[in-house]
């Protein structure tokens, strides 16, 4: 991918230490740009474009996949790519409404936000390429560099017009010690539950071997059997990949839960090369991996998700019981990590 459109103004904003963050400018949008000197790491935030950190790089070689097109050429023809957000659903829903808090929701399809899957149903949510985001701190210290950006998503109706609850996000990166933290912060300002239905989709990448020589390994007990349509039909099995798998003549497209956790509460999933290995370690309210790797291309994700595909319906429907809610004037909040060795 192009990382740098034209670039008008750099500014280092804040330093402490081996880290730094700077303002640039690619492309006419601001990007943010943290930097750790001692692990030689930046990661390239643009929250005009979904709050995507769609770029990081550790001595400059790719951790996250892109196309081969400039910033400016993604924000006119959006697509997915580096770290998408996944709200206020992750994934599908099976058809076009929703139940929650026993009421029925129909999306409003000529609004124009709301992405539909190759069967017509919709698909991650209203934010991945938003405008909407803000940035309220930028700031480097001993301990990291960190952007933090919010979304008043009650302020817009085409936003509430598909889901009318109140409330608002933010979604901070660190980057620390050649680790990048990404957390999430939903805070309820209606007066009923707020669902949560939370992901990502980062897209990573290995540059030290080819696609079929990638191993893996997937920390989960259990393997969410979908439909054609691919959304949980309500079984489960014994995950199949329980040791470390090649992705030689192997695609994954799939649901995983019960997952495997450390002593930290961190469930941990690996792809790795002949040195390099990228671990993604999901936090103890991320109960869910969704794991795509298609054939013939040069991308895993490793997704992190609050709850399956089609977590509202199927929790309405009785079958599924794990759907996370947050009540009047709480928050809910939850860290990812990415963690790149070997490059």
């Amino acid at each position: 991918m192009k990382l740098l459109g034209v670039l008008f103004l750099v500014t280092t904003m804040a330093s402490a230490g081996q880290y730094s963050i700077q303002t640039r400018t690619v492309d006419a949008v601001e990007v943010y740009v943290l930097q750790d000197a001692g692990t030689g790491t930046e990661v390239w935030v643009a929250p005009a474009f979904g709050n995507n950190a769609y770029e990081m790089k550790v001595h400059g070689k790719p951790v996250f996949w892109g196309p081969d097109r400039t910033l400016g050429g993604l924000m006119a023809r959006p697509t997915l790519l580096g770290n998408p957000f996944l709200w206020p659903w992750a994934n599908r829903i099976d058809q076009t409404s929703y139940w929650v808090n026993g009421r029925k929701y129909s999306l409003n399809l000529d609004l124009g936000n709301v992405r539909l899957d190759a069967n017509k149903l919709p698909i991650h949510g209203l934010l991945t390429a938003s405008k909407l985001w803000q940035a309220v701190q930028a700031s480097a210290t001993n301990d990291g560099a960190v952007i933090k950006s919010r979304l008043e998503f009650w302020r817009y109706p085409e936003l509430m017009a598909q889901f009318p609850f109140a409330h608002s996000v933010e979604m901070a990166y660190k980057l620390s010690n050649g680790v990048l933290d990404v957390e999430t912060t939903i805070e309820n300002l209606g007066a009923e539950p707020l669902p949560v239905s939370l992901g990502y989709h980062p897209y990573f990448r290995i540059n030290d071997a080819p696609r079929d020589e990638w191993r893996v390994t997937l920390s989960a007990r259990r393997h969410v059997l979908l439909t054609a349509a691919l959304v949980p039909g309500g079984n489960m099995e014994p995950n199949p990949y329980r040791t470390t798998v090649s992705l030689k003549n192997v695609t994954l497209d799939d649901v995983f839960t019960d997952l495997e956790r450390n002593a930290q509460g961190f469930a941990v999933f690996t792809v790795e090369g002949r040195q390099e290995k990228i671990s993604v370690e999901y936090g103890p309210r991320y109960h869910v991996a969704v794991v795509y790797a298609p054939p013939g291309r040069d991308f895993i994700c490793f997704e992190p998700m609050t709850g399956i595909t089609n977590a509202f319906n199927a929790a309405h429907a009785g079958w599924y019981n794990d759907l996370q809610t947050v009540q009047p004037g709480e928050t809910w909040r939850e860290v990812y990590r990415i963690r790149p060795t070997g490059f």
